[in-house]
């Protein structure tokens, strides 16, 4: 496995056993990953977790004798590979909820972050969720103070004061934008990503970019002297903000009809990179209940950062040195941003629950549904209609031993949300018979 993208200092030889060990714990969770003939354990988890933070303390004690308390090499790296696995086998184990799991969402967001900040355009939709998920994560390490490593609640900490800054500054870009345009921006927006994806399909939706270009002729047509007007032929303010934006989305609807949603041929093996990993979290996100171990997001996200910090001044360039033309250089950067949108959406949605439990969990989730279905259709007209529901729900309450979910002797985490699941069903179940009944009666 290869480290982390970063820029590599000179390594200290003191810090070489620290290194050995990095590597040997990052490979141990490597094979962890790649095993599936079994669910992942906490206790295999926890262990490499405390391994880690072993060294970690070895290496904070090492670093602050020689005065180098921000050195940066390829320990860190490998550090940050360690991190990020354990990271999402928290999530893997269903320990959502604590302060290891958070490694990996903050990774994630900071890059999501970066870009919106690189690219100059987003709704203040986009950073509510963020801040909303902020929030979450500052909740998460509060709980885990008396539980955890102090070296990994600063780390993380740092970490997100490092985003709520950069968050804290994109709304600050918007706060010069009128509420009377925000309607014309997040439309502009909207548009202007939508054009990004067509450039992405398999045969190029020519028709679909001139209906977007004649839906920004339109937004062009209502402006009256370069200027678009608000209520009693006011000038909202945000005036320069709407209109580079829309002379933005104008270039590029001329732009994608020209180029026809062909790539320089010099980036297509790039571009063939970055559509696959987008095609395939996509598909995740589709099956994400019954095919995805979060562990698997970690080889994505690695490809992702690999890519993304190949670019030269934010460039991407070809062997000989030369850049990519706006159209290709867009392209690429729109399937490397949905894609770790995918990414943040997958561990965001990510239930605390672990893989052992998710079969058990998932059929709950589908009984619940079907059962709730069938009561806002208007209910069934008798108890043996639920039949089927009872005996499945049965079924699987009697795979509990004394309350838990067992595997072997193993108890998984997870247990309060299944059987949280598991009694609503029955209660809804429930609620259904006694009003099947009470119909009967009423109509006898």
């Amino acid at each position: 496995m290869s480290d982390s993208p970063a820029v590599n200092a000179p390594l200290d030889p003191e810090e070489k056993p620290i290194l050995d060990s990095l590597l040997y714990i990052r490979d141990k969770l490597s094979l962890l990953k790649q095993d599936r003939s079994t669910y992942i354990k906490s206790k295999d988890v926890l262990s490499l977790y405390n391994e880690t933070i072993k060294q970690v303390q070895v290496l904070n004690d090492l670093r602050k004798e020689h005065k180098k308390p921000l050195e940066n090499n390829r320990v860190d790296n490998v550090l940050e590979d360690c991190f990020q696995l354990i990271s999402l086998f928290f999530l893997t184990i269903g320990r959502n909820n604590e302060a290891p799991a958070v490694y990996s969402m903050c990774s994630t967001v900071k890059r999501l972050l970066d870009h919106l900040s690189e690219v100059n355009f987003y709704s203040a939709k986009d950073l509510d969720g963020i801040e909303s998920t902020f929030s979450t994560m500052r909740d998460t390490l509060q709980r885990g103070k008396e539980s955890y490593s102090p070296h990994l609640l600063t780390l993380l900490e740092n970490r997100l004061d490092t985003c709520h800054l950069i968050l804290e500054e994109l709304y600050r870009r918007l706060e010069n934008l009128s509420p009377e345009l925000v309607p014309t921006y997040e439309k502009l927006v909207s548009i202007l990503r939508s054009m990004a994806a067509c450039n992405t399909r398999n045969t190029f939706p020519a028709g679909e970019v001139r209906a977007f270009q004649e839906q920004l002729v339109q937004i062009q047509a209502t402006m009256v002297d370069g200027k678009f007007l608000g209520k009693n032929s006011t000038v909202p303010q945000g005036q320069e903000i709407v209109g580079n934006l829309l002379h933005r989305c104008l270039v590029w609807a001329d732009l994608c009809l020209e180029k026809n949603g062909k790539i320089d041929e010099r980036f297509k093996p790039t571009y063939g990179k970055l559509l696959e990993i987008r095609n395939q979290l996509e598909k995740l996100t589709l099956t994400q209940a019954w095919s995805l171990r979060e562990t698997d997001l970690y080889n994505y996200q690695r490809q992702l950062d690999r890519i993304d910090e190949s670019r030269i001044d934010g460039n991407f360039e070809d062997a000989q040195g030369n850049k990519a033309d706006l159209h290709t250089q867009r392209t690429l950067l729109y399937l490397i941003r949905r894609s770790y949108a995918y990414i943040y959406g997958l561990i965001w949605s990510s239930e605390p629950v672990s893989e052992a439990l998710l079969p058990v969990f998932n059929q709950l989730q589908t009984l619940r549904r079907c059962l709730l279905e069938v009561k806002k259709s208007g209910g069934v007209s008798s108890p043996r209609e639920l039949y089927p529901y009872s005996m499945k729900l049965n079924s699987i309450d009697n795979m509990r031993t004394d309350g838990k979910f067992m595997i072997g002797s193993d108890i998984p985490e997870g247990q309060g949300s299944v059987n949280a699941l598991l009694a609503e069903c029955f209660d809804t179940a429930y609620e259904l018979r006694v009003e099947a009944e009470e119909n009967s009666t009423s109509e006898e």
